[in-house]
């Protein structure tokens, strides 16, 4: 890796990454590629929503109620007529987005260190 990119504990520090807690998942008909819209209860942050292009691996009810991982500190996103206010994180396969996964239960807004 190029020195130029190493990023350095504050640039990490600038990035939240949180757990939260899936509340509310509906189909996004208008995405371009297939989505759904996620509501997430991130804890004193509050309840943020985003587009996930997930449909391949998850279904609405495999969804709610489970904590995932988000980066919520990013610029506010319009895709299409949905507002996307965090980045669901995840790693792209051939199958589809696999979910980052919190190992066991946190409480909602618990930062990644």
């Amino acid at each position: 890796m190029n020195d130029d990119a190493d990023l350095s504990w504050a640039d990490f520090e600038k990035v939240l990454i949180v757990a939260g807690t899936v509340t509310k998942v509906e189909a996004f008909p208008e995405a371009r590629k297939p989505a759904w819209k996620v509501w997430v209860d991130f804890g004193p942050y509050g309840e943020k929503k985003t587009s996930a292009q997930i449909v391949a691996l998850y279904r609405p009810e495999d969804l709610i109620g489970r904590q995932v991982v988000g980066v919520i500190n990013f610029p506010e996103k319009q895709i299409g007529p949905f507002r996307s206010q965090f980045l669901l994180t995840g790693f792209p396969t051939d199958e589809g987005v696999v979910l980052a996964a919190v190992e066991r239960p946190v409480p909602n807004g618990t930062r990644l260190a």
